[in-house]
């Protein structure tokens, strides 16, 4: 029984976006709604169709650029990662990945929104050393965003998983990533090459091509379900027992399997090789 307790620890990291991911808002849009600007949609969408700048920075754009959004400064994210709604249980998921069956998982949050947003979001439960989001320079004086040190979106994310496994010795096939949108494609793909574990939290149809393993909750805990299947290979009766030992219950835990398939009727067959 010593001898378990002191065996050395396998290390993994966890890297979850945020928007959509570990909230239900959009940083922008809660943003939008505290200038009282009702054209953020509009404006991510026509940024979109041009491709004028890698999708999820957007809004970094938008605070550089834009006239509406240039009057934003680091008290205006801070209080936006206040107002954001998380989904319910980020600080019992960061607790289990402490010491979960002989694992550590060092969690991490890796996203295009404002990086004081997140820190002011996820205060309390995520060392803002763990939070890597979009970073700006802001001027001494005014307060004013003078240009953008860095966007963790689309390959930025890469970028950013390749520091963290370099930091803390980890290689790629021990990383687990949690991402909902387009602006994940990028890093999902780059660890399903090297044997990673890929999570979609959303049913947006490109991330869940690619993505190895797909949960649907309102629930953050709900990533334990395919990390514990995958990682420590538990059958559904032990990840049941593990929920109730936190005093939660899987009440709804299906497995769904679709097939998309598209039947257009007059189309005429190929005539038959002899």
């Amino acid at each position: 029984m010593t001898h378990e307790r002191n065996r050395p620890q396998r290390h993994y990291i966890l890297a979850s976006d945020f928007d959509h991911t570990l909230s239900f808002n959009d940083s922008g849009i809660v943003l939008s709604e505290l200038l009282g600007t009702q054209d953020f949609q509009r404006k991510v969408d026509g940024l979109a169709r041009l491709h004028f700048v890698q999708q999820g920075g957007e809004l970094a754009y938008l605070l550089l650029h834009d006239p509406e959004y240039r009057r934003v400064r680091r008290e205006h994210l801070h209080e936006v990662g206040k107002r954001i709604r998380l989904k319910r249980n980020i600080p019992l998921l960061v607790k289990l990945l402490d010491d979960l069956d002989g694992l550590r998982f060092s969690f991490h949050v890796i996203s295009a929104a404002p990086e004081e947003v997140i820190q002011s979001a996820l205060e309390g439960i995520v060392p803002p050393e763990n939070i890597h989001g979009t970073k700006f320079d802001y001027h001494p004086e005014t307060g004013e965003i003078r240009s953008i040190l860095r966007v963790r979106a689309g390959y930025g994310k890469v970028a950013m998983i390749e520091e963290l496994c370099q930091a803390e010795s980890v290689s790629f096939d021990r990383v687990v990533y949690v991402g909902d949108g387009s602006s994940d494609i990028h890093v999902m793909l780059n660890l399903n090459r090297h044997d990673g574990l890929t999570i979609a939290v959303s049913e947006n149809k490109f991330i869940t091509q690619i993505a190895r393993r797909t949960v649907l909750s309102d629930d953050a805990l709900s990533v334990m379900v395919p990390l514990i299947e995958e990682i420590l290979g538990w059958d559904s009766a032990r990840i049941r027992a593990f929920f109730d030992a936190q005093g939660l219950t899987l009440r709804q835990w299906s497995k769904v399997r679709t097939d998309s398939v598209t039947i257009v009727a007059g189309v005429e067959r190929p005539p038959a090789v002899a």
